[in-house]
């Protein structure tokens, strides 16, 4: 087991959740508290659901002769804190006091890199689909454990994808309800 893979004193690990450790995340700048919590979507092949080939992706496994997609990406070294399934069962990839990899190149209030102080949570969906109640569910209990362990994150500080990095991404889409989402947080 590598360095990435190895659980670090001090990390946090959502208690009830499956983990599924992703090499692609790295020590956080000690200058800036995580203060952003950042909402995407995923699916592979897009608009596919269930499989592995998201946990595949986010731990480097993906096999780029399984679909025509996946040779495009198979080649990406990202992550998310934590995974959301339709069911509403959830996988979290990275310890929420390390960088994962998800945002890219990204800006919040003037603040760039939001990798190094956000925190990123996938749903499992597409822009045009309508995400599930059970993972409105999921997404609201966990989105309360994370507010109770980094109060900086505050319902204003709860953004979409596109929001950080507009013009290149879109996510989580217009079908994601943000207004009945927001009011739980």
């Amino acid at each position: 087991m590598s360095i990435e893979h190895q659980q670090l004193p001090g990390d946090i690990w959502l208690p009830d959740i499956h983990h599924t450790p992703s090499p692609n995340q790295n020590q956080r700048p000690d200058r800036l508290p995580v203060s952003l919590l950042v909402i995407h979507n995923i699916s592979l092949p897009p608009g596919v659901f269930g499989g592995e080939a998201v946990e595949a992706l986010f731990q480097n496994r993906l096999d780029p002769a399984a679909h025509p997609f996946f040779a495009e990406i198979a080649n990406l070294r990202v992550s998310s804190h934590l995974f959301i399934r339709r069911d509403g069962t959830a996988q979290q990839f990275v310890a929420l006091n390390r960088r994962a990899w998800h945002a890219g190149q990204s800006c919040f209030a003037g603040q760039p890199e939001c990798n190094d102080y956000a925190i990123g949570i996938e749903l499992e969906g597409t822009d045009d689909l309508p995400f599930t109640a059970a993972q409105y569910t999921r997404l609201i209990q966990l989105t309360r454990q994370i507010q109770a362990s980094y109060p900086l994150i505050t319902r204003q500080r709860i953004v979409g994808h596109s929001d950080i990095a507009p013009g290149r991404k879109t996510d989580p889409g217009p079908q994601f309800a943000w207004d009945d989402f927001l009011r739980h947080c």
